[in-house]
C-alpha cells in the first residue's frame, strides 16, 4: 500500500515540477506596468522533480523488499 502511494505521489510531483518549468506563464499588462513570470527551471521546480524521483525510487525499492 505504501509502495503505491509513494509511486503515485512521486509521479504527481515530477509532473507538477515539469509543468511549472516548461509551460509558459502569462504576462499581464496594465498600462506602463508589465508583470511577467519567470520561465525555465527554478529552484522550486527542481526540488519538486527531485522529490518526485526519490519517492518513485523509494516506492520501487520498498515494493521489491516486501515481495
Amino acid at each position: 500500500m505504501l509502495k503505491n502511494i509513494l509511486i503515485v505521489v512521486g509521479i504527481v510531483l515530477v509532473a507538477f515540477g515539469l509543468y511549472n518549468a516548461f509551460v509558459p506563464q502569462q504576462i499581464l499588462n496594465f498600462g506602463p506596468l508589465e508583470v511577467s513570470a519567470k520561465e525555465g527551471l527554478s529552484n522550486e521546480s527542481l526540488l519538486l522533480i527531485v522529490l518526485g524521483v526519490v519517492a518513485v525510487i523509494a516506492g520501487v525499492f520498498l515494493g521489491k523488499k516486501n515481495s
